[in-house]
């Protein structure tokens, strides 16, 4: 079912709420979090030579900011959820873009890569081609975008307080091949457990 423009604008309004009164629990939660598999996604794939210019998209309270500058790295980070912005600056000393996902304002081939670690999944399915249309302008050519979402059969719809789309693996290929990706590589996470106890897919993708 097709959401109208009021519909549009409560999906990001209550997931961004739901983050706001809950982002120091949220930074608490997930500072300690083991994404390295996925950092190392990301990296191995840019092409040139470091430093590179980074985007994290939904970069939450700032942990990942914090990583990739550390390597020497240009990078900015975007979230829609404006204490989250706050607590990030602060924390990373980079700059913080208060951007919503539906409204974004990014610079054409300004990215070496873009990190989306857990944030893409509350795009709805009707405007994620638009987005990822977005962020495939803002990478430079071969520029990489990665991804991780938790997957599923498809569901979409609200979870938890917030909006949320559950893709399986077939259903996630063809938004972002429709917007012009390649993929170089997807894998299950949490590494080294079944598959049944690996909820996130990630993935990484080179602009065509």
């Amino acid at each position: 079912m097709k959401l109208d423009p009021d519909e549009l604008k409560r999906t990001s309004e209550h997931t961004l709420a739901h983050y706001e009164a809950r982002a120091e629990s949220f930074q608490k939660g997930t500072s300690s979090h083991d994404v390295s598999q996925n950092y190392a996604a990301l990296l191995s794939h840019l092409l040139g030579t470091a430093p590179f210019s980074l985007l994290d998209l939904g970069c939450g309270p700032g942990r990942d900011l914090r990583y990739f500058a550390s390597l020497g790295h240009q990078v900015q980070g975007l979230d829609g959820c404006a204490r989250f912005c706050e607590i990030a600056r602060q924390d990373s000393g980079c700059q913080v873009f208060h951007q919503d996902f539906l409204e974004l304002a990014l610079d054409p081939g300004r990215y070496d890569g873009i990190f989306a670690n857990a944030s893409l999944f509350h795009v709805p399915s009707q405007e994620l081609g638009r987005v990822l249309g977005q962020l495939r302008e803002s990478l430079k050519q071969s520029g990489v975008l990665f991804c991780s979402n938790p997957h599923g059969q498809n569901q979409e719809g609200w979870s938890s307080g917030r909006y949320s789309c559950f893709y399986d693996l077939t259903t996630w290929r063809r938004h972002l091949e429709a917007a012009e990706f390649v993929e170089l590589l997807h894998y299950y996470r949490p590494e080294g457990r079944p598959r049944h106890q690996q909820p996130w897919l990630a993935s990484v993708w080179r602009r065509h």
